[in-house]
């Protein structure tokens, strides 16, 4: 009969322990909907990235500089319904960002733009990193944006800065001496030899 009674008792003690279990793992789930609505919300309205070009050279470059043509229609779709939607739009930019560095048009094939791409290319490849994580860093992820941001503004300020230079007027004898400063033009130095010399060989 005791025996009975212990068994009972255990049993109660069970079920209601696991009770208290389902209750606790509902109220978890219901903070980390919560959480994760949260981050959703801040990241949405955080998204907010310059799709259109803010010079005139940045403009102009969209006709001959196909890659960039493409990672800026890209910027202009933002995500809407779900995180997984911000992690697909974020692969996708880290790819387009990737090409940038093919088929750069000649004129804006220096070291300036391509450092400028290789920041552009980091951050929007950290933004990809930041947002797959299991616990997305919300406000990370909304400070790589404005950078991003930053960047695009920068790139295409560098565009603009080389345009304008181009359109500089060179002067007469100019391009003589740039020639004459260049040194994988120069005459190597290497030593005369006299044939009269006898040698040793």
């Amino acid at each position: 009969m005791k025996y009975k009674i212990a068994v009972f008792f255990s049993l109660v003690f069970v079920l209601f322990s696991c009770k208290n279990d389902n209750q606790k793992r509902i109220a978890e789930n219901k903070k980390e909907i919560q959480k994760r609505e949260i981050i959703f919300a801040n990241i949405q309205k955080g998204w907010v990235l310059y799709d259109e070009p803010v010079t005139e050279a940045g403009e102009k470059s969209i006709a001959s500089w196909n890659e960039w043509r493409m990672f800026l229609a890209e910027l202009a779709q933002k995500p809407k319904k779900t995180i997984g939607a911000f992690q697909q739009k974020s692969k996708a930019l880290s790819k387009k960002a990737m090409a940038l560095n093919d088929n750069i048009p000649y004129e804006y094939n220096k070291p300036q733009i391509k450092s400028r791409i290789s920041t552009l290319i980091t951050k929007v490849r950290l933004l990809d990193l930041f947002i797959h994580l299991d616990n997305i860093p919300d406000k990370k992820v909304t400070l790589l944006v404005s950078e991003i941001n930053l960047e695009l503004v920068s790139l295409q300020r560098q565009m603009d800065k080389i345009v304008e230079k181009s359109k500089i007027p060179v002067e007469e004898g100019e391009s003589d001496l740039l020639k004459m400063m260049d040194t994988s033009r120069a005459i190597p130095n290497t030593p005369v030899i006299d044939p009269n010399i006898p040698r040793v060989e």
